[in-house]
């Protein structure tokens, strides 16, 4: 089958569940996309909320208090949120490439790996028997025998976590505490290489295609010989489109479920938080955000990406904040100009988001 790229743009949309059914929940959400990118926790929760039902932060929380969702450094280097028992298996394939790419970071800030170690003896020690920790309370209790200062308590944090002893856990006071993984994820599903492989390809595709090797490899932080042998064992169980001369892979349903909610689809005006996988979950994001537009969300290619207006799945502006409580309305800033029905939506989807 053969398509457009606004036709992608439409069919991404309905896989991410941003248009379309919802998913079932928030762990549904996250389950479905596999990763969502967390670098920014507040946009994290309402990009799950987005995605579900009642569209509730709440609900986003309560799948982190109850041990349903994690915050973690599973692919990249960078936090996302992931389904709890899935975790484990992430590490395990992602993780060593980007351990092996922090040896030079860790001896910048001046860690070694004698630092680290006993760092890990004093987080499970005050984390132990189901006990939490804030950041700030945590690197205390580290400080007491590891130099945490500048970058370093930062560095020590993320590499616990990347080597499987810490995770952002529970919600407390708007913020997420330290635990154990291994008591706080007492049953991880455990996978072979091959098998991690493989279920990575599946999960990406069906949530986020459709997509190429290369938006996976870039979005999991692995090489492509590894991306494409994990495809070539569920490729059977996928359905291929055609975009531009590019193969790309979706969920076989896919198309079906564009079908029957096309007119909401192709009318939709969202406003998406800054870091959301609608924007992000690809290396090749042409569909959604124009090339001649891609510096306006991330000014000065500084890493720090805007929030977005998004019509019919494409990128149409950024929009902020302005003001507070009762007096904060959105402020947009158009690429061209807006059409007339999305200036007008804005802000009523401004005032539904959660």
């Amino acid at each position: 089958m053969t398509t457009s790229p606004r036709e992608l743009a439409l069919l991404r949309l309905v896989a991410q569940r941003l248009a379309g059914p919802p998913a079932a929940d928030a762990a549904d959400a996250v389950a479905g996309l596999l990763c969502v990118q967390g670098q920014d926790l507040p946009g994290a929760l309402t990009s799950v909320a987005l995605r579900t039902p009642d569209r509730s932060l709440a609900g986003v929380r309560a799948a982190l208090d109850s041990g349903a969702v994690v915050r973690s450094w599973p692919m990249r280097g960078t936090l996302h949120l992931v389904p709890a028992g899935e975790l484990h298996w992430l590490l395990e394939l992602c993780g060593p490439r980007v351990l092996a790419g922090a040896v030079r970071r860790r001896a910048q800030v001046g860690l070694t790996e004698a630092d680290l170690e006993r760092g890990r003896e004093l987080a499970s020690a005050a984390l132990g028997g189901g006990r939490r920790l804030a950041r700030a309370a945590l690197l205390a209790t580290l400080a007491e025998g590891v130099d945490v200062s500048g970058q370093r308590g930062y560095h020590v944090l993320w590499y616990l976590a990347q080597t499987g002893t810490l995770v952002l856990g529970p919600t407390d006071d708007g913020d997420q505490a330290f635990v154990l993984l291994d008591e706080w994820v007492p049953a991880p599903r455990r996978l072979s290489r091959e098998e991690a492989l493989a279920e990575l390809a599946r999960r990406y595709l069906t949530g986020h295609g459709p997509a190429s090797d290369t938006d996976l490899a870039r979005w999991a932080g692995l090489g492509l010989r590894d991306v494409r042998a994990g495809i070539a064992a569920v490729r059977d169980d996928l359905a291929a489109v055609e975009v531009e001369g590019r193969e790309l892979l979706m969920a076989p349903d896919l198309p079906d479920r564009l079908a029957t909610c096309r007119a909401e689809v192709e009318d939709a005006v969202l406003l998406l938080p800054g870091f959301d996988e609608m924007v992000l979950g690809y290396a090749d994001r042409t569909c959604t955000v124009p090339a001649e537009f891609a510096d306006r969300i991330v000014p000065g290619n500084n890493g720090m990406f805007r929030s977005t207006v998004v019509h019919g799945g494409q990128v149409v502006g950024v929009w902020r904040w302005k003001g507070s409580g009762a007096k904060r309305v959105p402020a947009p800033e158009p690429f061209t100009t807006f059409p007339d029905r999305v200036a007008a939506a804005i802000p009523e989807v401004a005032a539904a988001l959660p």
